[in-house]
């Protein structure tokens, strides 16, 4: 296994970096097509969320993969090697795989605990099944990761000790007052219909909000979404009696933010959505009127000078990362981080395990040839040998065969599941003279298992 990841996130760069890096999803693909043409790389899948940026990878040679990782990702964020070098981390091989599970539990979130990440990882590895840019370690590590997410989330009470990042920001505007009694009988404006819009807006819905107008680029998908909550106030889902919702164009943004209390935006723009003078503006005709700003989109959507204007109370991933630093740790955490460090041994010992399989195969079947090419010996020196007796030498050839290699095989199974044994197909192959082919053969076929959901490598 020469797993490799390199990234950055609200751990190891300020948000201004992060902001810089941030890459739509069609910028991704592109990563990750020109990630698989380098040389030192076979396989890889990029997780972009809105406070980290990571590019797994499956090398062969560490030193050369690092370097065009890092360059990768200078390029494609257009900030410069010697200015991103300082912000990016590097784990390979077993840290690579804590790293990922830790990061799938939600320990090495801007808010501990929360769960969308789960989500992120499992359309960070559909785009790399799509991009045929995933194989058989990638698969296997990144779908272990989402079974160590959920399992954490539900053997622990992880999820007491954060929430999401929506609950998060919406918790700071509030500023101590129970989000409940904080929204209740508001108008909200959210932009954008995504994911973390949609949560938005239904966390609204329930928390007591009069009116939510939803606004998209995509007006088809903001109704769909306003429709959804709808139907959910009248079975009673909703937490106000008089909840409204509705779709409206981008265009209309300005007029419906005059009379909003609070604005939510994240959206994929690359540049601002709302400047400091449309929001001034918006205020202009309510005097003593407060609008509060919850800004989730990385880069941001909402202009930073949005923190001088009178009226004005926001909140962004910025405000978030340096709320998130106070932010109480439960007891669970430590539950976690044991499961966490269980998984990677077992995930180790299953991929060392799975490294020796096919050069065991392969000697089982050299064996079957050697017994195969005696029979036929057998079989020209005495061609009057009768049926039975013939089927019953050749039985009993096989089960010498298997009886020799049986113990063996076992045996340096479970060696090679321990660290350091991935040597121990080496000396298999060696003492056995197998051919590399051979061996290689059968890693090529059990890849391309079409339910494994990876390519041939």
């Amino acid at each position: 296994m020469s797993l490799l990841v390199v990234g950055l996130s609200h751990r190891s760069a300020p948000v201004s970096v992060l902001e810089r890096a941030s890459l739509a999803a069609e910028a991704q693909g592109k990563l990750l097509q020109d990630a698989v043409a380098a040389e030192p790389a076979a396989e890889g899948v990029v997780l972009a969320t809105c406070n980290r940026i990571e590019l797994y990878a499956d090398v062969d040679k560490f030193h050369a993969g690092v370097a065009e990782l890092s360059t990768l990702l200078s390029v494609h964020s257009g900030i410069g090697l010697e200015e991103l070098t300082p912000y990016l981390y590097v784990h390979y091989e077993d840290r690579a795989v804590h790293h990922l599970f830790s990061v799938a539990c939600g320990l090495d979130s801007m808010v501990v605990g929360e769960g969308q990440i789960l989500g992120q990882i499992k359309d960070a590895l559909a785009l790399g099944q799509e991009q045929h840019s995933t194989g058989r370690l990638l698969n296997d590590l990144f779908q272990q990761a989402l079974r160590v997410g959920k399992r954490a989330h539900s053997e622990t009470g992880i999820d007491r000790a954060g929430q999401s990042l929506v609950t998060f920001g919406l918790e700071q505007l509030a500023d101590g007052t129970a989000v409940e009694a904080w929204a209740r009988g508001k108008r909200a404006l959210v932009i954008g219909a995504g994911s973390m819009s949609s949560l938005t807006a239904t966390t609204l819905a329930r928390a007591g909000i009069t009116e939510l107008v939803i606004a998209n680029r995509t007006e088809d998908r903001a109704e769909r979404l306003a429709a959804a909550l709808v139907e959910q106030s009248a079975r009673g889902v909703a937490g106000s009696a008089v909840f409204t919702a509705r779709a409206v164009p981008m265009d209309t943004v300005a007029a419906e933010l005059a009379a909003a209390d609070l604005l939510v935006s994240c959206t994929g723009a690359t540049g601002l959505v709302l400047t400091g003078a449309a929001l001034q503006t918006a205020l202009a005709g309510r005097p003593g009127h407060r609008l509060d700003v919850l800004d989730l989109a990385m880069p941001r959507d909402v202009d930073a000078a949005a923190h001088r204007i009178d009226g004005v109370r926001l909140v962004d991933i910025e405000t978030l990362a340096e709320a998130s630093a106070d932010a109480p740790m439960a007891a669970d955490v430590d539950r976690v981080r044991a499961i966490v460090s269980e998984e990677v041994g077992a995930f180790g010992a299953a991929q060392r395990a799975a490294h020796i399989t096919p050069t065991v195969v392969a000697l089982r079947t050299m064996a079957a040839d050697v017994v195969e090419s005696e029979v036929s010996r057998l079989n020209g020196r005495l061609p009057g040998l009768g049926d039975k007796e013939r089927a019953e030498i050749t039985q009993t050839l096989r089960r010498v065969v298997d009886k020799l290699l049986h113990a063996p095989t076992v045996r340096v199974k479970e060696l090679a599941g321990e660290p350091g044994g991935a040597g121990y197909a080496d000396a298999l192959r060696e003492l056995f003279d197998l051919d590399p082919q051979a061996v290689a053969a059968v890693s090529r076929a059990d890849t391309s298992d079409p339910n494994r959901g990876g390519r041939a490598t």
